[in-house]
């Protein structure tokens, strides 16, 4: 069993940037696939961002590549979102989750076993 804890939402100016933080409990968390996932009011929930165990490997949902960037410290069990030039339509809810079954970064949410309660990301124009 794993628990995911994020922090670091906030209000922020559009131009501006923020950086997200998820800490997993649990022995095993190098073992996990990360992903970053949003969720904005009436919308579902999509991908931004997932890692694969030793951050070798990288992928990002289109409409925040070149903006955001996410890596992982195994031995802080830590996942970071670093967003860069937030745009109002960045607003959302943002979630970490882990995925304890795949071999690569997967972008739908049921591939995902665990996640964290969210954390609120509101940029202003």
């Amino acid at each position: 069993q794993v628990q995911l804890v994020e922090s670091g939402g906030g209000l922020v100016q559009a131009g501006g940037s923020l950086r997200l933080s998820c800490a997993a409990s649990g022995h095993t968390f190098g073992s996990y696939i990360m992903g970053w996932f949003r969720q904005a009011p009436g919308l579902e929930r999509e991908f931004v961002a997932g890692i694969t165990w030793g951050g070798g490997s990288t992928d990002y949902a289109d409409s925040v590549k070149d903006r955001f960037t996410i890596s992982r410290d195994n031995g802080r069990k830590t996942v970071y979102l670093q967003m860069n030039s937030l745009k109002p339509e960045d607003t959302a809810v943002y979630y970490c989750a882990a995925d304890r079954r795949s071999n690569s970064v997967q972008k739908t949410t049921t591939a995902y076993d665990y996640w964290g309660q969210g954390t609120q990301v509101t940029v202003s124009s």
